[in-house]
């Protein structure tokens, strides 16, 4: 029997650290800057909704991976059946790691931090040369697997911290005149729909997915530690996972609340990039280009390698007879090609994948929460998941791109669904499809575990 090893304070936070490095890319930035801006006096409640689906939701991802003693998701998927475990493992970790937050990683650092300083004309070239040295630096410090907690724990994520805290101090200490004329009440009729706002964008973060993708990074690492006992792994995983959302949260309201006051000085911005560079030049002025350029290369590649990584470790344990080092190799060459694509049509085309994906990740994931009550039932994991797969589909359909979207098939349905399905134009339609197929299966499996009734007037022989 293995031996319970428990962690020590420094070991927890330095795998805190790993994971927080990990979840903060650049979009993790970019984002709740741009809500801010978006949401103005009712910023709070907007900053509510997004904690729930960026904060939340990746938490309960990884209580669920703790919870259900499983290694990765693939595990946590098992009982909805081994097609759709599959299916799903590969479709989070090519979104992840292949097709939009790994390329996306590269293409939103050079868009902040290089892009503003180079004639347009040599844009392209600039990417394509960029983006092969980012990926060469995330293959070469994610290629031996034994030092990514030290790479990512011990050293580029509390240089990213340290910038971010000397952000805020500036802004909220230095500078705190933009923030006390804030308004906390949201005006008027407009909570409800800033929170809702708030809510899908956190959908954009993509942590809710991260977290399930890196639960199998965060067990690797803890192996590593000498931790093989799965009951303690998993208890572990919870406060780490506890640790670093909590701090990951702190983060993002300080972001909000930069957007939002940031409306006392300038324009809402296109982009939360744009918005963010106008943040640091009011703030820190001519120094302000090279600490955002450092805080985004940082955030970037750290979240690149964790990206690439948990790709690397989840495939190399479905198919074992391809190593790591070539799935992480062949991960890397297909996030730099798709990087020089531009960070527009990455972000285009992510929307209707993460549409579809976000509601099967959200009804897993409360499955796995479940577990105390539900067990890992076939039944209850099967149902629940074949009726979310229905508004999974008709939101990836909503959430086309134009060329798609008007096809006379696919504009059709969007519109019958626009007038047929409850919630749908907000996005949350996923929602009574998931509780139905949930509670429904669980009445069914409960009563069918019944004893049945002795009918009237029959004796006992």
């Amino acid at each position: 029997m293995d031996k319970k090893i428990i962690l020590t304070r420094k070991q927890y936070i330095i795998t805190a650290s790993l994971l927080f490095g990990m979840f903060f890319g650049a979009g993790n930035l970019i984002f709740p800057i741009h809500l801010g801006q978006m949401a103005g006096p009712n910023w709070l409640p907007a900053a509510i909704g997004f904690l729930v689906s960026a904060i939340c939701l990746p938490l309960l991802s990884i209580l669920s991976i703790s919870m259900t003693e499983s290694n990765s998701m693939y595990d946590l998927a098992l009982p909805a059946g081994r097609i759709f475990a599959l299916a799903f493992l590969i479709l989070t970790h090519a979104s992840l790691g292949l097709l939009i937050a790994s390329p996306r990683t590269a293409t939103v650092t050079f868009s902040m931090g290089i892009q503003p300083f180079i004639p347009k004309a040599w844009t392209q070239m600039s990417l394509l040369i960029f983006s092969l040295l980012f990926f060469g630096a995330t293959l070469a410090l994610a290629y031996n697997q034994n030092k990514i907690t030290r790479n990512v724990g011990k050293i580029l994520n509390p240089l990213l911290v340290l910038l971010l805290a000397f952000l805020f101090f500036v802004a909220f200490f230095l500078k705190g005149s933009d923030m006390r004329s804030m308004n906390l009440l949201p005006a008027a009729g407009k909570g409800t729909g800033s929170l809702i706002n708030g809510f899908l964008q956190g959908y954009n973060t993509m942590d809710a997915l991260a977290g399930l993708g890196f639960g199998v990074t965060v067990v690797a690492a803890l192996k590593l530690f000498g931790q093989k006992d799965n009951r303690e792994r998993s208890k572990s995983v919870a406060k780490i996972g506890a640790l670093t959302m909590g701090f990951e949260a702190l983060i993002y309201i300080f972001l909000i609340a930069l957007g939002a006051s940031s409306l006392s000085y300038t324009k809402l911005s296109a982009d939360g990039g744009t918005a963010f560079t106008t943040i640091m030049q009011h703030y820190t002025g001519m120094a302000g280009a090279s600490i955002l350029a450092a805080l985004t290369l940082l955030a970037c590649l750290t979240t690149s390698i964790g990206l690439l990584t948990s790709l690397s470790q989840d495939w190399s344990r479905r198919f074992p007879k391809i190593s790591y080092h070539k799935f992480l190799i062949f991960a890397t060459i297909i996030s730099f090609s798709i990087a020089n694509f531009g960070l527009d049509q990455i972000i285009l085309y992510s929307s209707p994948i993460l549409s579809f994906l976000y509601p099967l990740a959200i009804a897993l994931i409360i499955l796995g929460i479940m577990n105390p009550l539900i067990g890992r039932r076939k039944l209850i994991y099967r149902s629940t998941i074949s009726l979310t797969m229905i508004p999974a589909i008709l939101d990836l359909i909503h959430n086309l791109p134009p060329i798609f979207a008007k096809m006379p098939l696919f504009s059709s349905i969007d519109a019958w669904a626009s007038s047929t399905i409850p919630l749908y134009s907000i996005g949350l339609d996923f929602l009574p499809f998931m509780l139905i197929g949930l509670l429904g299966s669980w009445a069914i499996s409960k009563f069918a575990k019944a004893p049945m009734p002795a009918s009237e007037g029959s004796t006992t022989k």
